[in-house]
């Protein structure tokens, strides 16, 4: 995986107090990191580098657009992310140890350390920014934007799921009341 540099923060050379960095990130960013569900991805990460003697606190703030697939109608659509999320990070001398403790939002690196790459959670806190389900939002007038045909064959298997002269399910009916 190739190391992404512009990603490193030198924090040794930081004074203590709030530090504001900007990542803007395309396609190119994901290449590191495979193949993923969207594209055309455009997404501006700010970071809030909070830094404290024994640890930083980050606050980083998601925000852009990418192409998804909607997973009622099928057709490509523009998602809008927006979504914040903090993480601690603390310095100490054998984060071996620490990392029994499974909090995700702390992490422990060496007091030896003086660079923080955060590649990685600029990676999974994009992919947060994604909803579970991706719909069409709906139009100004209130109606779904999803392909209408799609919509259409939908509520004809709706139907076709609701007649009650399914032979499938005929001899299981005397079983629905027990």
């Amino acid at each position: 995986m190739k190391h992404l540099r512009e990603f490193d923060i030198a924090f040794v050379g930081l004074t203590p107090g709030v530090h504001t960095f900007q990542y803007q990130i395309t396609d190119s960013f994901f290449e590191n990191y495979g193949q993923q569900d969207f594209s055309n991805c455009n997404a501006t990460v700010k970071l809030q580098f909070d830094k404290k003697s024994n640890f930083f606190l980050l606050k980083f703030e998601v925000g852009g657009t990418a192409t998804v697939i909607c997973d009622r109608c099928g057709q490509p659509f523009e998602l809008q992310l927006w979504d914040d999320f903090n993480q601690v990070v603390k310095l100490v001398e054998n984060p071996e140890e620490m990392n029994g403790d499974e909090d995700p939002d702390v992490t422990y690196i060496p007091r030896t350390e003086s660079h923080l790459n955060v590649a990685d959670f600029v990676y999974e806190f994009i992919n947060l920014s994604f909803p579970m389900q991706r719909i069409h939002p709906d139009d100004a007038n209130g109606k779904s934007g999803c392909d209408p045909k799609v919509l259409e064959m939908l509520d004809k298997m709706k139907e076709q799921g609701e007649d009650k002269t399914n032979p499938i399910w005929k001899g299981l009916e005397k079983f629905r009341d027990n």
